[in-house]
């Protein structure tokens, strides 16, 4: 079999067939599958066992916040092991738990905390992919002898010039994961498969169905990384003292209290109280923030800005470009600084090293900590942290 798959382009090819012992069977290609406990993991690793991988399941278990039980979300991690452990079985691919307790509470967790400690609104599963799924699983995996790793996520994988890779969006436009896949590089791209990334959410339920798996009907996870949902304001109050501090409008009189503007995140429209008012009954959002002197400042207007152009150029840190290469500030590109947002028209003022200012066609709302995600067309170039 000289391809995988071969119509589906993020499929990499088989490049030299590998024989043991002189004889004329092939050794499968070893593929370790991140498996969550959730659909589209499950239906990830039954269509590589279906196209003829050697395939093993591995649950990674993380660290989980010690919570109440009335606060606990309704799956814990036992449930979505057993799960996966289910679907394994139904396939009949050999399955293995691996512990990231460590890793995950150091690199992701104490990584928050300290964002929001410091004033800023950090994305967790960016940092959970690097460091996590793309970091030490990755390694692990490699390390035992897998030619590749492969998830759940809905993306691409395009086999570009010579040795290089290219990360696409995923097909399904509403589901699209490369937002949370910038710091991926070639070493990832090469040796990763996202057997999902050419279908929409609902043929990978239709699959999951026709394939008779146990977790084709279990709901989508939704939250932290591998914790799932969790009331963030009750998760920081364990390590962050709430402090209550003044809602300004923007006229900059006090209309109100908040918990905290640590707490909040440009573009919040709840958890603050608004005693006054006024006639208007159009909601509020959260336009700016002053940590030191613990105010928020509201506004109707969802999009503006707290200085003359502020919204429009937006300055990135921790930049990186997964082909290594910058482009051109002629270059006619597009960004989204939230997950699910519309692409924006940008291109890029001045770059340095580990430092870009991307300049927008129209005003953005960005929050301080946040990814800013650069594409050309559909294919993530890289991205940074909003400054």
């Amino acid at each position: 079999m000289a391809r995988i798959w071969n119509k589906h382009k993020q499929f990499h090819p088989v490049r030299k067939n590998r024989f043991s012992n002189g004889a004329n069977t092939p050794l499968k290609k070893k593929v370790f599958v991140g498996m969550s406990g959730g659909v589209d993991s499950s239906v990830s690793a039954a269509l590589l066992e279906k196209q003829g991988y050697d395939v093993t399941g591995v649950f990674i278990k993380v660290w989980q916040p010690e919570l109440e039980p009335s606060r606990r979300t309704v799956c814990t991690w036992r449930d979505d092991r057993r799960d996966a452990m289910r679907v394994a079985a139904h396939l009949g691919i050999k399955f293995l738990t691996v512990d990231f307790e460590a890793e995950y509470k150091r690199d992701v967790v104490d990584y928050m905390i300290a964002e929001y400690r410091n004033g800023r609104t950090p994305n967790p599963d960016v940092m959970c992919n690097r460091s996590i799924k793309f970091g030490a699983f990755f390694d692990w995996a490699v390390a035992r002898g897998a030619d590749y790793i492969a998830t759940g996520h809905y993306a691409r994988i395009k086999h570009g010039e010579g040795d290089m890779f290219n990360l696409l969006a995923g097909v399904d436009t509403n589901k699209d994961q490369s937002y949370f896949l910038w710091m991926l590089g070639h070493k990832h791209l090469s040796r990763t498969l996202f057997p999902i990334g050419k279908f929409e959410k609902s043929a990978v339920r239709e699959m999951a169905r026709k394939m008779q798996l146990p977790t084709a009907d279990k709901k989508d996870s939704q939250g932290l990384c591998f914790i799932g949902k969790l009331d963030m304001r009750e998760f920081l109050r364990e390590f962050i003292s709430e402090n209550e501090g003044e809602v300004i409008d923007e006229n900059g009189a006090v209309v109100g209290t908040h918990h905290g503007a640590h707490l909040y995140t440009i573009g919040q429209r709840h958890g603050f109280v608004v005693i006054k008012s006024g006639t208007s009954e159009r909601p509020y959002y959260v336009v700016d923030k002053d940590t030191t002197r613990n105010r928020i400042v509201i506004s109707h207007d969802k999009i503006r800005a707290t200085a003359e152009g502020v919204a429009t150029a937006i300055v990135l840190r921790d930049v990186h470009w997964i082909a290594n290469v910058v482009p051109e500030a002629r270059d006619k590109l597009s960004a989204r600084v939230r997950y699910r947002q519309p692409l924006q028209t940008c291109h890029i003022l001045r770059a340095n090293d580990g430092g870009v200012e991307l300049l927008f066609d129209e005003p953005q709302l960005a929050a301080s900590g946040q990814s800013a995600v650069i594409y050309r067309n559909d294919e993530c170039l890289g991205g940074g942290v909003i400054a």
